[in-house]
């Protein structure tokens, strides 16, 4: 069996990827999260066989030593790394600690890696936000135009990444996918939290009243594409992950709302826009496309299963925190 070590394996994406990892059968898969594992509310792969995954929790901003005596042991053929500071607005507040997770952090364990023979390939998971606002056709190539420290701290962390692949032959692949939904995502999310503040009776903020233009695909079409690209993706390459086209986050809250049976006008109001918010983010995913990814899961269907998982188990929702929890 190929050994996957996934760094970041308590975040959404990466407890997905590693729930289809363990689906393929074909991995033996090593989670590291600085934060103990979640339930299988979130998690969904707890609920699954688990004989060929196990979890450490490290943190890489303190614990780089530790995480190198398990590189060690382990040898892993690949390393996808989705660990990072990753919200956009609280970035303002304290800039300095995005910096250090998402390039600082980065760059020491790229260096700790760039020397490991057993490794194949690292799958570094970046973003869109990189480039500015985006609209029209915004391929791989596109400059870098960060406006938030979020921005530019993966921005920078790219850049790091792009010298160890240059001056290393450091085996790197960088995936910019756009915004991702489901179920089990943090509660705090748009998707999420309309469906939450609909069924507690709250109203649902919309920034700027909800016009920035968003490209929402679902985790799994993510997921999938992230395997394709860590099994037959190119090294040195960057690849999107993209649904067919943008759509603004009030005419998605419209849709969350119809499905609800609520009226969008009695449920939302308008507040002031977030800071460096951009005005869209589409971008081209021709390059996947052309080894055969597409996405598949529609965003009324992806929102339909999201309201089930939220129904179902909304007793246990309900204890959990509705807003973002900073930790450094």
């Amino acid at each position: 069996m190929k050994k996957i070590l996934v760094i970041g394996s308590n975040s959404f994406s990466g407890s997905d990827f590693i729930d289809l990892l363990l689906d393929t059968e074909k991995y033996e898969v090593l989670g590291i999260s600085r934060s103990a594992e979640k339930s299988s509310l979130f998690l969904p792969y707890k609920k699954k066989d688990r004989e060929n995954f196990k979890f450490h929790q490290i943190n890489l901003n303190t614990e780089m030593s530790l995480l190198k005596e398990i590189l060690k042991q382990f040898q892993p053929h690949y390393v996808i790394n989705f660990a990072a500071q990753s919200e956009v607005a609280p970035s303002w507040q304290h800039p300095e600690h995005w910096f250090q997770t998402n390039a600082v952090a980065i760059t020491q364990l790229a260096n700790e890696l760039k020397n490991m023979r057993c490794l194949e390939k690292y799958v570094h998971i970046s973003s869109p936000e990189v480039y500015g606002s985006c609209n029209g056709i915004i391929t791989e190539n596109a400059p870098l135009n960060p406006s938030t420290p979020y921005a530019a701290s993966k921005a920078a962390s790219d850049l790091s990444l792009f010298t160890f692949f240059k001056n290393f032959q450091f085996p790197l692949i960088l995936i910019r996918s756009t915004n991702v939904y489901g179920a089990r995502q943090q509660l705090f999310k748009i998707i999420p939290r309309s469906i939450i503040n609909i069924k507690n009776k709250n109203k649902i903020d919309l920034h700027g009243g909800g016009e920035s233009i968003k490209s929402y695909i679902h985790i799994r079409d993510i997921s999938l594409g992230e395997l394709l690209i860590m099994e037959q993706g190119s090294i040195g390459q960057i690849y999107h992950l993209s649904p067919d086209q943008g759509v603004s986050v009030k005419k998605v809250v419209e849709l969350i709302c119809h499905q609800m049976g609520v009226s969008f006008v009695d449920v939302t109001r308008q507040v002031e826009e977030r800071l460096g918010q951009d005005a869209a983010y589409i971008i081209d995913s021709t390059k996947i496309r052309q080894l055969g990814w597409q996405p598949s899961i529609s965003l009324f269907n992806g929102i339909e299963k999201t309201i089930e998982w939220i129904e179902e188990n909304y007793q246990e929702i309900i204890k959990e925190p509705l807003y973002y929890v900073h930790k450094e």
